[in-house]
């Protein structure tokens, strides 16, 4: 069997401090995810936070019709279980897991005390927070009032940002479910993307050829979501270059020269 990840392929815990990295790591608990695990249900309080490394999580709003759409999307960038800190204890949306992998586990009450040291970790939550609210209200406003093309490419660059390959396997009825539209839509605006050359479906299975192309065929919303990530964040990166993707800087450039470095707060 694999070893597990490196617990620090989780942008958030690469960002600590050594001492604190170190302090917080034997507390922390590896666990493989599988695609439909549930991490998180609609008015029940958690029994973990998780710090993804190599998997995706959907956070999902449901109607009592079975209507749901996808209101965010979480992976090595962040954290599943903002509601333990911040006080409200449960949600209402779910965090379902839309791409298998890795992440670790750290118990609630371990993330309720770590938080409350009000230390670095406290810090890098809270802005991460703010960043999730950000992409929550982008995403509303992008589902309104863009069209559909413009919403798939926006879905497919913030999937793509968060997967170690070109290759997202993913069905044409799944994303519809998530976006809140019918398949054959999915399925018909897909199929301009590939006609374009910007992405080749074959039976549940994406791959991503050309991404400057799905960036300019995007909405503002994309580069919205993901500069307020790396303005909160302190993100050092070049200049936006089309084609750039966070995820392509190791962990060792995260930890050395990433978002906050050892030593450093954010509080006057």
């Amino acid at each position: 069997m694999a070893p597990p990840p490196d617990p620090r392929q989780n942008h958030l815990l690469a960002a600590l401090p050594l001492d604190e990295y170190q302090r917080l790591a034997p507390l922390l608990q590896p666990v493989e995810l599988k695609l439909g695990d549930s991490l998180a249900e609609s008015g029940e309080t958690m029994c973990y936070g998780y710090f993804p490394t190599d998997s995706i999580v959907s956070l999902r709003c449901e109607m009592e019709d079975g209507n749901r759409t996808e209101v965010a999307v979480v992976g090595a960038e962040g954290v599943i279980g903002v509601s333990l800190f911040m006080g409200g204890d449960t949600t209402p949306i779910r965090a379902i897991v839309r791409n298998a992998g890795s992440t670790y586990r750290l118990k609630a009450a371990l993330l309720k005390s770590e938080f409350d040291r009000a230390g670095p970790l406290q810090d890098l939550l809270l802005r991460y927070t703010q960043s999730l609210l950000a992409q929550i209200s982008q995403i509303s406003v992008c589902n309104r009032h863009h069209s559909l093309d413009q919403q798939l490419c926006r879905w497919l660059l913030l999937s793509l940002d968060r997967i170690p390959t070109d290759e997202l396997i993913m069905t044409h009825e799944l994303i519809a479910n998530l976006i809140g539209v019918r398949r054959e839509s999915i399925t018909i605006s897909a199929g301009r993307l590939q006609k374009a050359g910007l992405i080749s479906c074959s039976r549940g299975r994406i791959n991503f050829l050309d991404r400057p192309g799905l960036e300019e065929m995007c909405c503002e919303c994309y580069e919205a979501i993901t500069e307020e990530y790396q303005r909160l964040m302190s993100y050092r990166r070049p200049p936006r270059d089309k084609g750039y993707r966070w995820r392509d800087c190791s962990t060792r450039d995260i930890s050395q020269h990433g978002m906050i470095e050892p030593g450093y707060s954010t509080r006057a």
